[in-house]
């Protein structure tokens, strides 16, 4: 069965998280060659995706990456993802691939 699958992209500015872009794919795949797809496809997703707006603090600011980094040892992260979970038809608990692009480079971890 088809499923939806995003690579999920950070876009980091001076440490701070200014911006989400999203691209997503149909696979019928097992999770771990999704994840593979989701990492080869990364470069090419990330000049083809949809942007979507960063989080802001109380403050109106962005947020650290660090903050970040903090939710998702949590499992949090996945909250501030719901805008784009809303415009791609995902299900409930979606497999994602988070990469970070910091000051314009998409730094794929192998």
């Amino acid at each position: 069965m088809n499923e939806t699958i995003l690579n999920i992209f950070l876009e980091i500015e001076n440490d701070y998280v200014v911006g989400f872009k999203a691209k997503s794919h149909l696979s019928d795949e097992g999770d771990q060659e999704k994840i593979l797809f989701l990492k080869e496809k990364a470069k090419t997703d990330y000049t083809n995706s949809f942007h979507f707006d960063a989080p802001h603090d109380k403050n109106g600011n962005f947020i650290k990456y660090r903050n970040f980094s903090k939710l998702e040892n949590r499992g949090m992260h996945f909250q501030l993802f719901e805008e784009i979970f809303s415009s791609f038809d995902v299900p409930e608990s979606p497999l994602v691939c988070v990469t970070p692009v910091v000051d314009g480079k998409v730094l794929i971890n192998e």
